[in-house]
């Protein structure tokens, strides 16, 4: 329905050149050109017309300008701040600016949330998690896929860490061996990272108790075990450090035992304890030893050379050896 014209002028007033003027600009305005404008006319009627016809193609312009101006702050800049600057116009133009603002702001604040969150990830907060709503109304779509992605991936990492923490402090801190970190859900990257976690805790579990179980078995005098359980590293040199000192201790108790059993129930003089290899404490406890067994093989043989002259008649021989204590009182009665 085409819409009467209030005006003083009679039907078929306008010539075809006076109105030419505004079809091509319509024409152009049609066609996307909003920097076309009519000049003023001297018939009223139609400087009306170029004045109305103008001021919509500066609206227009206006907001082309501006939906222009915004997706290069944007888009292009990243400035999820800026919006639409108010039309010039009321009505539909200010409803289409608003229209608009609200689209962006539907994108970019689930955006800006969801950067907060990974923000926070980045700091060591695992506590923010993105609002799943907007307004009191839940997002929708790919926004709320968005937002879950980033949740369940905040969720992991910390029940992850979590988990880490928990073992780390039971094996590290607290001494409480055999503990595993228990993620379920995971796969990918987590799951690999979590089964390592596992393993090393784990190994050093069996490796520490292997050790354990020998260095227990040493205080109570078995001397027979034996660190068997697999290891690289710094827990391979404790591991052969371990099973050099029980054999140390093995060799050393088992010649101090032979010589003992020698001298004092064999009544075999002259052995010596042989614990190659040994140094420090275990080597002057050898030494120790084999000057004990000399000591009394010299002092007993001297006795007994002097005792059998006695025995044979020859009263002229007397005790030479160095000795103390009660081996000094019988060699002073002798």
């Amino acid at each position: 329905m085409v819409a009467q014209l209030d005006s003083p002028y009679r039907a078929g007033s306008l010539h075809h050149a006076e109105l030419r003027p505004l079809l091509v600009a319509l024409q152009g305005l049609r066609d996307g050109n909003f920097r076309s404008r009519l000049d003023m006319p001297d018939d009223p009627f139609l400087a009306e017309l170029a004045i109305t016809f103008n001021q919509v193609v500066d609206r227009n312009e206006h907001l082309s300008g501006e939906l222009t101006r915004l997706r290069t702050e944007v888009a292009r800049r990243g400035r999820l701040d800026e919006r639409l600057g108010p039309s010039p116009g009321t009505g539909g133009w200010a409803v289409n600016v608003a229209a608009v603002n609200s689209i962006v702001d539907a994108l970019v604040i689930p955006m800006a949330k969801a950067t907060r969150v990974l923000n926070a990830v980045a700091d060591g907060d695992l506590s923010k998690r993105v609002d799943l709503q907007e307004d009191d109304r839940p997002l929708r779509g790919g926004l709320r896929l968005m937002g879950k992605a980033v949740n369940r991936m905040v969720d992991q990492l910390a029940l992850f860490s979590g988990e880490v923490t928990r073992v780390a402090r039971e094996v590290g801190t607290e001494g409480r061996l055999g503990g595993r970190a228990k993620v379920q859900g995971m796969s990918g990257s987590w799951r690999d990272v979590t089964e390592a976690v596992n393993a090393m805790a784990g190994r050093l579990t069996a490796q520490v108790r292997d050790i354990a179980v020998v260095t227990t078995a040493v205080a109570r005098g078995d001397l027979t075990r034996q660190v068997t359980v697999e290891a690289t590293g710094e827990l391979l040199e404790l591991k052969l450090t371990v099973n050099t000192m029980v054999d140390q201790l093995s060799s050393f108790a088992s010649e101090v035992t032979r010589v003992a059993r020698e001298v004092g129930t064999e009544g075999q003089l002259g052995g010596r304890a042989e614990v190659k290899g040994v140094l420090g404490t275990w080597k002057d406890l050898t030494d120790n030893v084999n000057f004990m067994a000399t000591n009394l093989t010299t002092q007993v043989r001297s006795i007994a050379q002097v005792t059998t002259a006695v025995a044979n008649g020859d009263l002229s021989k007397k005790i030479t050896v160095d000795a103390r204590g009660e081996i000094l009182q019988l060699k002073d009665t002798i």
